[in-house]
């Protein structure tokens, strides 16, 4: 394998890592310390929307899940597929979040799309 090819997997395993990392974060931590501190919210916000950022987890965990399925059952289009739904996801959450969920979420997936294409 070679460096570059190597790079896109480890880039594209990062990106799966950090959606199951949202996962945690957004299913269990929400109302937590640690939850409160990364999403900025107050504990009143964080109780009042726990459910929503629960299935918000949830739906990046099946982002992590589709490209790990993806890598280990050697389907590329599925790989790729993740990436891009990644991508668009990370886009939106700029949009009508913050911009900084561009920077956090849809580069690395952006990155991972380019090494995969050299």
């Amino acid at each position: 394998m070679s460096v570059l090819a190597l790079s896109g997997v480890l880039v594209t395993l990062l990106v799966a890592a950090l959606h199951m990392y949202f996962l945690v974060l957004e299913m269990f931590l929400w109302t937590k310390p640690l939850g409160l501190k990364t999403f900025r919210n107050t504990p009143e916000k964080a109780q009042a929307t726990r459910v929503l950022a629960a299935n918000q987890g949830l739906y990046n965990g099946f982002l992590a899940a589709g490209i790990v399925a993806g890598l280990v059952l050697g389907q590329p289009v599925l790989v790729t597929f993740s990436l891009v739904c990644v991508v668009l996801a990370g886009a939106y959450g700029a949009y009508s979040v913050s911009p900084r969920i561009f920077y956090v979420q849809a580069v690395p997936a952006m990155v991972a799309l380019l090494l995969r294409a050299l």
